[in-house]
């Protein structure tokens, strides 16, 4: 069975790399149960922009984004 070849596998991975596999395989599990969504249509977006959305930002703010 696959189940106990993984088993096998992991018994010799070092002791102190299995937090990382550990958050690997988790992660990965828990993106398998995500219900699928619609894929988001890239551009589409509801409502309408002002201009000031195209203004540049000012400078104390481009500070806190670096």
């Amino acid at each position: 069975m696959l189940i106990q070849k993984i088993v096998q596998e992991l018994q010799d991975i070092p002791e102190d790399k299995l937090a990382e596999l550990y958050n690997l395989i988790h992660y990965f599990r828990l993106g398998l149960s995500q219900e699928r969504t619609q894929p988001r249509t890239p551009g589409l977006l509801k409502g309408q922009l002002g201009d000031a959305f195209f203004e540049p930002l000012p400078e104390e703010e481009l500070q806190q984004w670096e």
